[in-house]
């Protein structure tokens, strides 16, 4: 379902308009086959956003990998109407706890598992589900708000992921999601990352695909740079 050690941009259309979604969606089609569909829910995170409908209204313009990222307090709750929405994969935060439980219902469902980490919750918090998930986000800004600025102290957090990772042979993809732009999808590739969530530097750019593509090929020179 994930190509772990593939590289992906993922946009996310926190930043997209959100009176055009499909038409978001299908600007950056001809780049990347990811969206990346931020769920907040007023309560882990200030803000709110889409909901299962949203999912399931754009499902019928897109044929994307649907990238989840469910910013909530109670995500058991509403597994199965991501499912049945149109979610390929859903993300939930380790912060809210009773993870193992959730993370057996997504494998029910027939979801990817994701797993995430606010900046200030050390890998070793996650480092135990990691044989058990397919994707694990390390949030490089605190969640809630879309444009903030890129946390460098996270970078030490993504290698020591990618170097766990790799030493068991674990299938797991390193999702950073937070000021992702040229240049720091660069830092977070040489320290280990592989899908990049990017709302404002794809969307604000003129051309959304171009902006994909130009993040991807970035991604990939420091990749090959730091091996």
């Amino acid at each position: 379902m994930l190509g772990f050690n593939e590289v992906k941009i993922a946009p996310s259309l926190l930043a997209a308009d959100f009176g055009n979604l499909a038409e978001a969606a299908g600007e950056v089609a001809v780049a990347t086959d990811w969206l990346h569909i931020d769920v907040m829910d007023g309560h882990f995170v200030p803000n709110l956003t889409v909901g299962p409908p949203v999912v399931a209204s754009l499902r019928k313009h897109s044929g994307a990998f649907f990238d989840c990222h469910l910013m909530m307090t109670n995500p058991g709750d509403h597994l199965e109407s991501f499912q049945r929405a149109g979610a390929s994969s859903v993300t939930v935060h380790v912060e809210v706890g009773g993870i193992g439980e959730v993370i057996e219902e997504m494998n029910r469902l027939g979801l990817g598992v994701g797993l995430a980490c606010n900046p200030d919750t050390p890998f070793a918090v996650a480092e135990p589900f990691l044989e058990r998930i397919d994707l694990l986000l390390l949030m490089t800004v605190f969640p809630g708000f879309g444009g903030q600025a890129f946390m460098p102290q996270v970078l030490p957090k993504i290698a020591e992921a990618r170097r766990v990772i790799d030493e068991r042979g674990l299938p797991v993809a390193v999702e950073v999601d937070g000021g992702i732009d040229l240049r720091t999808v660069s830092d977070t590739a040489a320290a280990g990352a592989r899908v990049f969530v990017a709302g404002s530097a794809v969307f604000s750019h003129e051309q959304p695909w171009k902006a994909v593509e130009e993040l991807r090929d970035r991604a990939i020179e420091a990749i090959k740079a730091s091996a």
